[in-house]
């Protein structure tokens, strides 16, 4: 490719002698240049106004892939006439192994069409003594630009072997401020200009002071980050103290058995958790708590990437037990959570979770379900059912339903409870102290109320950092 200031040269060169270029196609192909370059360069010249250029749009037939292939090497079928002998003919199987499956079918419905073979089911022979490959002399003489018939155009098309393409280009005269060298235009003038007398032959570029300024850039929340925010915000206004959620990593006790989860129970294996290699133990846990049951100490001491932010929730309810007197407490958390998992459109090894507890005297299921209907009707969900489940540390235990207007389908958004008494006992509550919970993820909602259907779009390395800056701040049915 020639230096762009030889190209330049060149051209302006050409409109001192000829006046015209009166196309910019022709010039590239008789003086060896790109035409993409001669294109880029008549473009920069015309807005300095030292050229005047008009484009040329234009249609064009171009070989495709094949039609090259068959104006280089041939037709599939006049590859298969030559291969037949001219008296005597030749074996089906044989003249077959000399093509492939493909190029010999195209050959003998082209062949059979044009009246060259006589096809049989054993043997192949000529019909005629000599043919002439027509199909590629036509594609070589659109190669060359030369004119066909519509009708040639017709079948070269219908074998896909030709395919319309939009050709452009420029003609091009001198413009307003013609001359056979650019002038650098200066856009800052300086002292130095002043001194050296140079600004009396200098062009100054022209001030555009119809241009944008540059938008101003700064910090943008993420969607999690404005949901999160919203459904805090629903939690605060119903009286709920945020618990303070920043060891992601927990042991094993407050993970698993002070949640009455046994330790041979299959969740806590390597498929649903993450170990920690070190600290593989932790360091301390409550003796007078541990010793209530008898759990495998060396499993209650690994270390894991907690699973869900109930952990966090057992640590504060035990705290909440050794007070005196009992005093009931709302508490709620939304942090990350992380589970040994494979990832696909809707799930993460690592998401956040939704947690709301309420610990009181004499609670039921009863205040368990009318809880969650002021919760998620103030996250704008007022048609809610509840559907009987089963979950290591809550009996009863319900799944949460809200019904989808845009999927027109019951969607299932949490899943609750009430703390089991095998769970609450041993921390020290009183016998008539019970706790109701619920949790779900913050992932769900996001995606619904943004319109995101992969998880990975939302949250990880493959983000947009677009969407982050142009989604607005969401609203929820408060």
């Amino acid at each position: 490719m020639a230096e762009k200031a030889i190209v330049e040269k060149a051209i302006l060169e050409q409109l001192e002698s000829k006046e015209e270029i009166s196309n910019s196609g022709d010039f590239a192909t008789c003086n060896g240049y790109d035409h993409e370059e001669i294109k880029n360069i008549t473009r920069s010249l015309h807005g300095f106004q030292l050229v005047d250029a008009q484009e040329i749009k234009k249609e064009i037939w171009e070989l495709t892939n094949e039609g090259k292939t068959y104006a280089e090497n041939g037709s599939p079928e006049f590859h298969l006439f030559l291969a037949v002998p001219p008296e005597g003919g030749i074996s089906t199987d044989i003249l077959k192994k000399k093509f492939d499956n493909k190029v010999y079918n195209i050959a003998c419905i082209a062949a059979k069409k044009n009246e060259w073979l006589e096809l049989g089911k054993e043997q192949v022979s000529r019909k005629v003594q000599s043919v002439e490959d027509s199909v590629r002399d036509l594609l070589l003489q659109i190669k060359d630009g030369k004119i066909i018939s519509s009708k040639d155009i017709k079948e070269l098309k219908r074998r896909k072997l030709i395919e319309l393409k939009t050709w452009n280009g420029y003609s091009i005269r001198k413009g307003p401020k013609f001359s056979l060298e650019r002038k650098k235009l200066v856009s800052v003038f300086t002292r130095e200009h002043l001194l050296r007398g140079e600004w009396k032959n200098l062009e100054f570029k022209k001030y555009n002071f119809d241009a944008n300024a540059l938008p101003p850039s700064g910090g943008h929340l993420h969607p999690l980050l404005k949901v999160r925010e919203r459904i805090r915000n629903i939690f605060i206004t119903m009286g709920f103290k945020e618990m303070q959620t920043n060891n992601y990593v927990e042991s094993s006790f407050w993970n698993f058995d002070a949640l009455f989860q046994p330790q041979q129970h299959p969740a806590r294996d390597s498929h649903d958790t993450f170990f920690l290699e070190a600290p593989s133990t932790t360091l301390s846990l409550p003796e007078s708590y541990l010793d209530k049951y008898e759990w495998k100490r060396e499993e209650a001491e690994k270390n894991v990437f907690r699973t869900h932010t109930t952990a966090v929730t057992a640590r504060v309810l035990y705290s909440l037990a050794q007070q005196r007197p009992f005093t009931p407490q709302r508490y709620f958390s939304i942090d990350r959570v992380f589970r040994n998992e494979a990832v696909d459109r809707t799930h993460l090894a690592e998401f956040h979770q939704i947690e709301g507890v309420i610990c009181d005297r004499g609670l039921t299921l009863a205040d368990l379900m009318q809880v969650l209907q002021d919760f998620f009707k103030k996250m704008g969900m007022s048609n809610l059912k509840f559907k009987a489940t089963c979950n290591p540390y809550t009996e009863p235990s319900m799944e949460i339903y809200s019904y989808h207007e845009g999927l027109k389908k019951w969607v299932e958004i949490g899943n609750s409870g009430m703390f089991r008494p095998e769970m609450l006992r041993p921390m020290g509550f009183p016998e008539d102290v019970t706790a109701i919970a619920w949790g779900l993820s913050l992932e769900r909602p996001t995606m619904i109320l943004y319109g995101i259907d992969n998880i990975r779009d939302l949250f990880g390395p493959k983000v947009d950092l677009s969407l982050i800056k142009r989604n607005p701040i969401c609203k929820l049915g408060m």
